[in-house]
């Protein structure tokens, strides 16, 4: 039984009578919209046509389906038409840094990224990662991540995102893509949408309401599509008991025609579980392309989808949709003329080697060791420094100034023995940490451990150096501590991708404590020296308030995950080269329980059920809700120096309405005319098929019956725009500037430092958040100095989304605009008067 509004679209999370729990479900939603170019698409679109309209079925197919894992160089590889001497495209992780090759750099996770809340930081680190992969041969990069939000802390890959606030992680991954896409490669956000814990991620159910849906989970996605996003990956788990890839609902109302997403949809490795109903649902290219085991092609795709073409249970119109997209994103960020060759290999590192890994085929030169890093050491160093947050500074403990000693104790601050890439895919935590495990990793062409860069500090500035290297030794690490001037002490807490197992943590962490008796030794270190310097490398939040009120520690640092240049990166802050900006992008708790959900850890069921109950309330907008206290709240991080706000102003702007979109959709278009002779479907005489390669060609040349078709999937007619869509990112009406607030900002303290005023919105409603971020700026202040800032609050920013409506829509409660330094400390506000 399903049951929805007039709209078609709430979201099912009630019990049925007896108490069964009915399971959530969303409305279909066919025809699977068509891409139609829009803004800053048009240009790629035409090339796009053009090229497609060339195409046999063949071709088409071709580029849509993944010719198998380890079966070309990239992670991912498309086929390719030699016909038109189009080489196959080259699809490569990570969002760190190009994976599985040498002479690359190692950039700072996402959540460090989003620590230093600075659009130029993020932007610039876009683009050089865009340049290494572009250097590499790359057409597709595997990133920016925004899902995982971060619904839950403990969830395993939240590090590779921008933490849990929606506006967040929408300015993030916004200035991420357009400086990848403006190094001429492809970005491919992912992992869309509700991916939001490890275990059971490939059969799990995420529930959610379609409320909670469009203001916290689709925002951030919403605005990768506005800034142009060429691709979105889906996800391999359900939402509302529908696979992420063959989701309607997610992949052809949400995505495609609410968004306008005018790119193309590629399936996470393994998450395609159909074929007619994921081409159908939205999907337009399958990875790594094998899959449906046992069938006759080892593919939902490539053989199997020229049979259901012939058969016409996918019309050609969806086909054609479904190249053009991959082609247009191709086109957009230039690969026509910035494609190189793909010059490594991801299977080896060696010079020579198989090109046809799986095959073990094509003995040649896969690796040339193209070193693709430049400069980007800096830009590494620089983030590392700003994304680094300070938590507590008591009697002005940093920055340190020449101390006649300082002891270095802990794991953390180590190099790993076994070298920077000792573990595979970094599944250890030996030495310190400065990225998660997982697909999200790449090779370190160096890692500057923190104890190495304090050395080289101490040695310019005469102090007397001690390290403890380890973290079990408690009495090594007291008597260390006790005979040093300033002690510093690093523990740290790791999690990765559930494809295996690290010390019991199956991805997702099992709790929130520090590991490897880093309690333990911070405690150790605190007994005996009252100047205490915390450092902490961890993926997310950890439970530190009895460190925070443990009086022998003067300060805490979070370190984050901050790539190659770590030691240099904290060196600079605990020095005072660099002050401190680094604002925290999540609340940390006292207690696992503040946060309100858990990670659904068992389950005996073939689709464990998680209901996203909590709505929107994540994070700090639970905590404020609950009434919790936290030991630090989200957006806090402390300055060598201190700010004063005053002056806030909110100026209503003309023209400060909104007009649903009206109107229709071009009907769908065909290119070219489709051979349907299975004959001239099979190989070519005399060809000689690489073992495991996934090719476009049928078995035999027996036509198919011909399908039943299901009049929504085939429907090419024009089709209403949705009151929200738009092309890319949705009504441009909700981008509309309605009020501009502006505040002065003062430093009032002695050092020069950089501040990060924030902008948070009430909403008013009983059952809405007490605050929700919606803007934020980062200035750069002289001792003395003031500077106004302006924020810009849009017609989105001050909507809510309304189910019934099917659209964003202001509500009857007043609206508030404070602007302070985190999300607690709110010194400024003024109730903002709407036009009638």
């Amino acid at each position: 039984m399903r049951i929805h509004t007039a709209a078609a679209a709430a979201v099912l999370l009630s019990l049925a009578a007896g108490g069964s729990a009915q399971l959530a479900t969303f409305e279909p939603s066919f025809p699977s919209p068509w891409g139609a170019g829009g803004p800053g698409w048009d240009e790629a679109y035409a090339k796009a046509y053009e090229f497609v309209r060339q195409l046999t079925l063949l071709e088409k197919v071709n580029l849509t389906t993944g010719t198998g894992n380890q079966a070309d160089l990239c992670t991912g590889n498309t086929g390719s038409v030699p016909r038109l001497n189009f080489r196959h495209l080259c699809l490569q992780d990570g969002p760190v840094g190009v994976r599985y090759t040498d002479f690359n750099s190692v950039f700072p996770a996402g959540i460090s990224a989003a620590a230093t809340w600075s659009r130029s930081l993020l932007r610039r680190r876009g683009e050089a990662i865009g340049q290494e992969f572009g250097g590499k041969g790359v057409d597709v990069h595997l990133g920016p991540v925004v899902g995982p939000l971060g619904r839950d802390p403990a969830g395993g890959r939240n590090f590779e995102a921008f933490g849990p606030d929606p506006y967040l992680a929408g300015v993030a991954v916004a200035e991420t893509v357009i400086g990848a896409q403006s190094a001429g490669v492809v970005a491919s956000v992912k992992h869309y949408v509700l991916n939001e814990q490890e275990h059971f991620r490939g059969s799990i159910s995420s529930n959610v309401d379609d409320k909670t849906m469009h203001e916290v989970y689709l925002w951030p996605f919403a605005d990768a599509v506005r800034a142009g996003v060429g691709s979105v990956m889906c996800s391999y788990n359900k939402i509302n008991n529908t696979y992420g890839c063959e989701n309607s609902y997610v992949l052809n109302k949400l995505l495609k025609n609410e968004l306008g997403f005018q790119g193309f949809v590629v399936s996470d490795w393994g998450a395609q579980h159909s074929n007619i109903e994921s081409a159908n649902a939205g999907l337009d290219m399958t990875m790594p392309g094998e899959g449906d085991y046992g069938s006759e092609y080892g593919s939902w795709w490539g053989g199997a989808l020229t049979e259901a073409m012939l058969s016409q249970a996918i019309p050609q119109w969806r086909l054609d949709d479904m190249a053009v997209r991959i082609m247009a994103a191709f086109y957009k960020v230039g690969r026509d003329t910035k494609q190189i060759d793909i010059n490594y290999s991801s299977w080896t590192l060696e010079t020579e080697g198989y090109r046809y890994w799986s095959a073990k085929m094509g003995n040649t030169t896969v690796n040339q060791h193209v070193d693709v890093q430049a400069d980007h050491g800096a830009l590494i160093r620089e983030m590392g420094a700003k994304a680094t947050v300070l938590f507590k500074n008591v009697g002005k403990a940093l920055p340190l100034v020449k101390p006649e000693s300082i002891a270095v104790i802990g794991e953390d601050a180590q190099d790993n023995p076994d070298g920077p890439n000792g573990c595979v895919d970094r599944i250890c935590n030996n030495g310190t940490l400065a990225m998660g495990w997982g697909s999200a990793t790449a090779e370190y062409p160096y890692l500057i451990a923190p104890a190495t860069a304090l050395e080289k500090q101490a040695e310019a500035d005469g102090t007397v150096f001690t390290n403890v290297k380890g973290n079990f030794d408690l009495d090594a690490a007291r008597a260390a501590a006790s005979a040093a001037s300033v002690a510093i002490v690093f523990a740290n807490a790791n999690s990765g991708e559930g494809y295996t197992t690290l010390d019991g943590n199956f991805g997702d962490r099992n709790n929130l404590t520090l590991w490897k008796g880093g309690d333990e030794l911070i405690q150790a270190v605190a007994s005996v020296n009252p100047n205490t310097v915390v450092v902490i490398h961890s993926v997310g939040p950890v439970l530190i308030d009895h460190i925070k009120t443990h009086p022998n520690v003067s300060a805490i640092l979070w370190a984050g995950l901050p790539g190659q240049e770590s030691g240099n990166s904290l060196v600079d802050v605990l020095y005072g080269v660099v002050n401190p900006q680094g604002k925290t992008p999540f609340t940390w708790g006292k207690a696992a329980s503040d946060w309100g959900v858990s990670i659904l850890f068992n389950s005996t069921e073939a689709t464990p059920q998680q209901d996203f109950a909590e709505g929107p309330f994540i994070d700090y907008r639970h905590f404020d809700r609950a009434a919790i206290e936290p030991s630090f709240e989200f957006g806090f991080g402390l300055s060598y120096t201190s700010f004063t706000y005053e002056n806030l102003a909110a100026t209503l702007q003309e023209n400060a309405t909104y007009t649903p979109a009206t109107g229709e959709t071009p009907a769908a278009q065909m290119y070219g005319r489709l051979d349907m002779d299975p004959a001239n479907a099979l190989p070519p005489e005399g060809f000689e098929k690489i073992p495991g390669f996934v090719y476009p060609y049928v078995h035999d040349a027996t036509p198919p019956e011909p399908a039943v078709i299901d009049p929504p999937t085939h429907n090419r007619s024009a089709q209403a725009i949705l009151p929200a869509g738009g092309p890319s990112g949705g009504n441009p009406e909700l981008y509309k500037i309605w009020f501009v607030v502006t505040a002065d900002i003062t430093n009032s303290g002695e050092v020069a430092g950089t501040e990060i005023p924030q902008l948070y919105i009430s909403h008013g409603g009983p059952t809405e958040p007490k605050v929700v971020l919606r803007g934020f700026d980062e200035i750069r202040l002289e001792p003395g100095e003031t500077k106004t800032v302006a924020f810009n609050v849009t017609y989105r920013d001050l909507s809510n989304w309304d189910v019934e409506a099917q659209d964003w829509r202001l509500t009857e409660y007043p609206k508030t605009v404070y602007v302070g330094a985190s999300s607690r400390d709110l010194r400024l506000q003024q109730e903002l008067v709407l036009p009638s």
